[in-house]
C-alpha cells in the first residue's frame, strides 16, 4: 500500500513527503556542500535520513548533522543532531509549524530553514514550551538573514557559512 512512498513518521501520523524538483534538490546539495566544508572532523551530514526524536516521530530532513562518523548509525538513527536543516519552498509552513514545533518538543537547539521562496536563511534557536504550538512546543528566537550575511552553528562557533552558499 506504500511501497515506493516517501513517508515520515511526524508525531505519530504517516505523512507522505512532497516530491523533490530540481531547484530543491540543488538547494540541498548547495547546503551539503557548504555544510561540508564548514564542519570540523568527527562531524557528518545526514541528507534526508531519519532522526529518531521519540517514539512517534521519526522525521526524515533535508539535512542533519550529527556527531561521529557514518558506521556509528548502524544500528539505530541519530536521535539529538547538532543541526537540524530543511529545505522549503511549497513545505514552508509546515516546516516552521509542523516540524518547527517537533523539532522544538525534542531539544533540537539549532533548526534552520532554507526558505526558497523569499531566498534567505531562517534560524530557529532557543526551544520552549508552548501550549498553542502544534507539538506543545516552540522556538522563542527566530533570526532572518540574507546574503551578503553568515550564519554560524550553535555547536561550531568558529565556522561561519555565508548564506550565498546556502541557496542555489
Amino acid at each position: 500500500m506504500f511501497e515506493d512512498e516517501p513517508l515520515e513518521l511526524i508525531g505519530g501520523q504517516l505523512i507522505v513527503a512532497e516530491p523533490k524538483g530540481a531547484y530543491h534538490s540543488a538547494a540541498v546539495t548547495a547546503v551539503d556542500y557548504a555544510l561540508r566544508a564548514a564542519l570540523p572532523p568527527g562531524w557528518i551530514v545526514r541528507t534526508q535520513q531519519p532522526l529518531l526524536l521519540d517514539d512517534e516521530s521519526e522525521p526524515e530532513p533535508d539535512l542533519a548533522v550529527v556527531p561521529g562518523r557514518p558506521g556509528d548509525y548502524r544500528d539505530a538513527h541519530p536521535e539529538r543532531p547538532a543541526l537540524a536543516i530543511e529545505v522549503a519552498h511549497s513545505s514552508l509552513y509546515f516546516d516552521r509549524e509542523h516540524k518547527g514545533s517537533l523539532y522544538a518538543r525534542a531539544g533540537i537547539e539549532d533548526y534552520w530553514i532554507v526558505n526558497l521562496v523569499d531566498r534567505v536563511v531562517e534560524i530557529y534557536r532557543d526551544p520552549s514550551p508552548d501550549p498553542a504550538a502544534i507539538y506543545g512546543w516552540r522556538y522563542r528566537s527566530i533570526t532572518t538573514l540574507a546574503p551578503p550575511a553568515s550564519v554560524v552553528p550553535l555547536a561550531f562557533a568558529s565556522s561561519h557559512i555565508p548564506v550565498a552558499d546556502l541557496l542555489p
